[in-house]
């Protein structure tokens, strides 16, 4: 897989590191980037090795400064559109990821920088990082999934504000109302996003999937989700990490699941 756009590795601990690698620009994300991030994330789901990826930018400047701009030029109704629902199944396939993904922002998350973080299931922000979702400003609104996703996370009033103001918010204040999960020191970013991983990586692999897939199903009518609810449960009682989870309780000691 040949990466001009990006940088992919995964540590010893099954941790993929995926970066964002065109600092001068901000990490803008061109149509390439996208496209190379669905290869990365396509990539990190099969492979068995990996247990749960961070998603950041090089540089400490920007996580994510927004589309690039100068492929805007020209575009008509029928080429925006396409582009949109091109960057929404990208986004689509991060957010479906079964594993847990993390941003770690550590500057500027703008459109569709902002639009990335929010598709990732946990966010970690730098003290210097800056959240918005300007389009308004250029005559647009977001199209990789920003007015579906903010008003899920933060709520449809503080979301409708955020949108149509175009205003950039602290990572202080993106804490506070719920669009990131925690707020690190740029020096200890990474560290704190690993942490988190590797919490989740501990737990039974398949129940950690079966989390992500029952709270998309939160978007659902209640009665919808409580049957995904139900079914899903059911399917993690027919798995050995199960088995393995309740006898560890019951014998009081640390559990070894293996992810089947």
């Amino acid at each position: 897989m040949e990466l001009n756009n990006l940088l992919y590795s995964v540590d010893p601990d099954g941790i993929a590191i995926i970066t964002l690698n065109r600092p001068e620009q901000l990490n803008a994300l061109s149509m390439a980037v996208v496209s190379e991030l669905e290869q990365v994330f396509l990539r990190a789901q099969s492979d068995d090795t990996v247990r749960g990826i961070i998603l950041t930018g090089a540089g400490e400047k920007a996580f994510a400064a927004g589309a690039d701009i100068s492929e805007f030029k020209g575009m008509n109704a029928g080429d925006g559109e396409q582009f949109a629902r091109n960057g929404q199944a990208v986004f689509s396939t991060i957010e479906q990821t079964a594993k847990p993904v993390v941003a770690a922002v550590n500057g500027y998350a703008l459109g569709g920088g902002c639009e990335l973080a929010m598709a990732c299931h946990l966010r970690v922000a730098s003290e210097n990082a800056k959240f918005g979702q300007p389009e308004v400003s250029l005559g647009l609104i977001p199209g990789y999934g920003g007015t579906q996703r903010l008003p899920r996370l933060v709520g449809r009033g503080i979301a409708i504000e955020f949108l149509l103001t175009g205003n950039q918010v602290s990572a202080q204040r993106a804490y506070e109302i719920g669009l990131v999960n925690a707020v690190a020191s740029p020096d200890a970013l990474l560290a704190v996003a690993k942490e988190l991983v590797t919490t989740i990586a501990s737990k039974a692999p398949i129940a950690v999937a079966k989390v992500l897939e029952a709270t998309r199903a939160a978007n659902l009518p209640q009665d919808e989700g409580m049957t995904c609810e139900a079914t899903l449960f059911g399917q993690c009682c027919a798995t050995d990490d199960f088995g393995e989870g309740v006898d560890a309780f019951l014998n009081r000691r640390k559990p070894s699941f293996t992810g089947r």
